[in-house]
C-alpha cells in the first residue's frame, strides 16, 4: 500500500526537507515552527568534526533550542554523536573551546544553524524521510524546557560567578602563560647558541618561521651591521653635499649669463650710436 500524501516528506527547492516543530505536547492547535534539514555535503570544508555521510545540516533553529534540546529532539532518528550550533553556515566555533567559560562573549539570541552528527548514516536518511505532518516536540514531561520567569531565574543563577572558581581559572591561565613564556625564552636561547661563531669564525644561519632567514646573533655580525649603517649614512651625506655644490654652480652660471647679457646690451647700444647712416 502506497503511503498517503500526509505521510510523505516535504522537499523544497535546494534539496531541503521541511520538518515541523512544536514547543510542547499541549500545543496541538498552536502555530508550528518549520525547520529545513539537508545532508551536509560541503567537500571543500576542512572541518573533520562534520563527516559528510553522517552530518545533518539544519536551518532556522529557534533561540530556545540548545544543543541538548536538539540532541533530544533528533535522537528519535538514531544515536547522535555531537551537535554544533553556529550563527552562520560554514563557521566553526570550535576555536573558543580553549577559552575559559568566564571570558567567552555572550551569545546572541537569534535564529541559528545546526550541524547534527549521527553515529550512523541511517540517522540522516531517517530525518530526511520524516513527514511534515508529524511535528517534533521540544518540551516534554521527561525533558521539560524552561520558559518565562523560571527561565530568567535559571539564566540569572547561571550568570553568577563563584569567586573561588574564577580565581582558580585566572591562576591556571597565568600558569599556562608563564609556561609558554619560559618555553619561548628557552627556544630563543637555543637558537642563539646554535648561531654562535665557531673557532674558525663561521656562523651557522638557520631558517626561521615561514622560510625567513634568521640573522646571526653574534658580536662580529652586529659590528658588520653597524659598519654598513655607518657607510650608508656617510654615502647619503656625500650625496647631499654634491647636490648642494651642483645647485651653487648653477646659480653662479645663471649670474654669469645675466652679466654677459647686460654687457651685450651696452655694446649694441654703443654700435647704434656710432653708425653714420641715419635714414630718419
Amino acid at each position: 500500500m502506497a503511503p498517503s500524501k500526509d505521510q510523505l516528506a516535504c522537499v523544497i527547492p535546494g534539496g531541503f526537507t521541511v520538518l515541523s516543530l512544536r514547543f510542547s505536547e499541549d500545543d496541538d492547535h498552536a502555530a508550528l515552527h518549520q525547520l529545513c534539514v539537508k545532508e551536509h555535503r560541503v567537500r571543500s570544508e576542512s572541518n573533520t568534526d562534520r563527516p559528510l555521510d553522517r552530518t545533518l545540516f539544519v536551518l532556522n533553529v529557534p533561540p530556545y533550542c540548545t544543543q541538548s534540546v536538539l540532541a533530544d529532539v533528533f535522537s528519535r532518528f538514531g544515536p547522535i554523536q555531537s551537535v554544533e550550533l553556529s550563527d552562520k553556515p560554514g563557521v566553526s566555533e570550535s576555536s573558543d573551546s580553549d577559552v575559559s567559560e568566564y571570558f567567552r562573549a555572550a551569545r546572541r539570541q537569534c535564529f541559528r544553524v545546526a550541524y547534527i552528527v549521527f553515529s550512523s548514516e541511517s540517522g540522516v536518511a531517517s530525518a530526511k524521510r520524516h513527514p511534515r505532518s508529524v511535528p517534533l516536540t521540544v518540551s516534554t514531561a521527561g525533558r521539560p524546557v524552561r520558559t518565562g520567569v523560571s527561565k530568567w531565574i535559571q539564566q540569572y543563577s547561571v550568570s553568577l560567578v563563584n569567586s573561588s572558581s574564577l580565581q582558580d581559572a585566572v591562576d591556571q591561565f597565568m600558569r599556562d602563560f608563564d609556561q609558554r613564556k619560559t618555553e619561548e625564552a628557552e627556544r630563543l636561547k637555543q637558537a642563539v647558541a646554535q648561531q654562535q661563531e665557531d673557532e674558525e669564525g663561521w656562523v651557522k644561519v638557520t631558517k626561521g618561521s615561514r622560510g625567513a632567514k634568521a640573522r646571526p646573533h653574534s658580536e662580529m655580525a652586529n659590528q658588520r651591521t653597524l659598519q654598513k649603517e655607518e657607510k650608508k649614512k656617510q654615502r647619503k651625506e656625500l650625496l647631499n653635499f654634491y647636490s648642494w655644490q651642483h645647485r651653487n654652480t648653477q646659480k653662479e652660471h645663471i649670474a654669469e649669463l645675466r652679466k654677459k647679457f647686460e654687457e651685450d646690451k651696452q655694446k649694441i647700444a654703443a654700435l647704434r650710436a656710432q653708425r653714420k647712416f641715419r635714414p630718419f
